[in-house]
């Protein structure tokens, strides 16, 4: 592997270090011990997560040792908004909030061999701290002008709205953790994204003080689309890790519509292909667009990071199967679920006239243009051409007792749903 610095600035996941020269010295010398937080401020990590645990697997993968924090501390206060005060979450929350995103984070390190990670929860040294160390032995350290000159910070404080002594003191608990971390871990590093640079810093100045230690911090570049649309929203708003609150399906089909324009920057961003593997994609995005090449490798590779590739292999036969390349009776109730959650749909049950089903989906505008379309050939159930217009749904047609796919032509698509 090349540098990992120069790897991770050729993919597009360097905005800014705090010196470049004395990292990039650090990492050739290392092993370097290096972290990124996640605050559990809801119960899923997101698209946004997703490029800070590229960045984690990226260095570990170049033997350097990483730990991540998921935020039970932190969490509890939550990182000042642009605007707008947080609402607090409660303790059992946000502690439940931290089981799931440490199970989420472990999928992406390797916590075995001869470089495992560490998981840890700054909940178990914050939480010790009593009011008077914390304003002795840390606040000393801080300067109210520095503070307060934080972007966000100072947005807030020219805001109707303001700030609270809470969400000020962020920055704060943030820099106790690279200081306990730096303490005892030995770590050197710290990686974020770039709206995080201050509260960053802030770990910096706390150990050059408290320590007398120059220490380091990477942050990623906030990641846009080339239409100017803000990246990682959906209409069910952001593209979460979890598959309970999107499916991986879903998932899968965010992927898949990436942009031509957008396509091979993700792909340096969010896969572990070589240069070489997406010079080659990049060729194929330009002399064979509708091929979508670059997209299906990209919307695999992301899907097997997140949900796994068993899951993977579920969603690409879900889409084979809807269009009638594969068998929808095959598909798990999940998979199906999600496959089908973004379609049109009515409601239908044994008994029921299939014309009704399709005018009720809006697949035709009446019982005449259904009859029109069965006469055509062009009606399916579950991939099986209707033959006659008196035809009515079998309990067997419910696949799960559930879902009926309804298909007119080979891909206008809708779902007659029991329940």
């Amino acid at each position: 592997m090349t540098d990992v610095l120069d790897e991770l600035q050729w993919r597009g996941l360097v905005a800014q270090t705090t010196d470049e020269a004395a990292l990039r010295s650090a990492l050739a010398e290392g092993p370097i011990t290096y972290y990124c937080g996640f605050d559990p401020t809801a119960p899923s990590l997101h698209h946004g997560h997703l490029v800070q645990l590229v960045v984690l697997r990226h260095l570990q993968l170049a033997g350097h040792r990483a730990v991540a924090l998921v935020g039970g501390a932190t969490g509890l206060i939550g990182d000042p908004r642009q605007s707008g005060e947080r609402v607090l979450n409660t303790k059992e929350t946000v502690a439940d909030w931290t089981e799931r995103l440490k199970a989420q984070v472990s999928r992406f390190l390797d916590f075995e061999g001869d470089n495992p990670a560490l998981l840890v929860n700054n909940l178990d040294w914050i939480s010790e701290l009593s009011a008077i160390d914390f304003l002795r032995d840390v606040g000393k350290h801080y300067r109210l002008g520095t503070m307060l000159a934080k972007d966000t910070v100072a947005r807030r404080l020219r805001s109707e709205e303001g700030i609270s002594f809470t969400e000020f003191s962020y920055q704060i608990l943030q820099g106790i953790d690279f200081l306990e971390l730096h303490r005892r871990h030995g770590v050197s590093l710290q990686t974020g994204g770039n709206d995080q640079w201050g509260n960053l810093l802030s770990g910096v100045e706390l150990i050059r003080k408290a320590e007398g230690t120059a220490v380091h911090v990477l942050t990623t570049p906030l990641i846009t689309k080339a239409d100017g649309t803000k990246f990682g929203k959906t209409e069910g708003g952001a593209v979460w890790l979890a598959p309970d609150m999107m499916s991986p399906y879903a998932f899968y089909q965010y992927w898949l519509n990436a942009a031509d324009e957008d396509v091979v920057g993700w792909l340096k961003i969010f896969t572990f292909r070589s240069r070489e593997e997406i010079a080659e994609l990049e060729t194929a995005v330009r002399e064979r667009p509708g091929a979508r090449e670059a997209q299906r490798a990209l919307a695999s590779d992301v899907t097997t990071l997140v949900h796994g590739a068993a899951a993977t292999e579920a969603v690409i036969a879900a889409s084979q199967a809807l269009f009638g390349r594969g068998e929808l009776r095959d598909l798990d109730e999940a998979t199906l679920r999600g496959a089908v959650a973004e379609l049109p749909r009515t409601t239908a049950k044994p008994g029921d006239l299939i014309v009704d089903a399709f005018v009720g989906a809006g697949l035709v505008a009446s019982k005449a243009a259904a009859r029109r379309a069965i006469g055509e050939g062009g009606a399916y159930v579950n991939n099986v051409k209707v033959t006659s217009e008196e035809q009515v749904f079998e309990a067997g047609d419910l696949l799960h007792g559930r879902y009926a796919v309804l298909r007119r032509g080979k891909k206008t698509l809708a779902v007659a749903d029991a329940s």
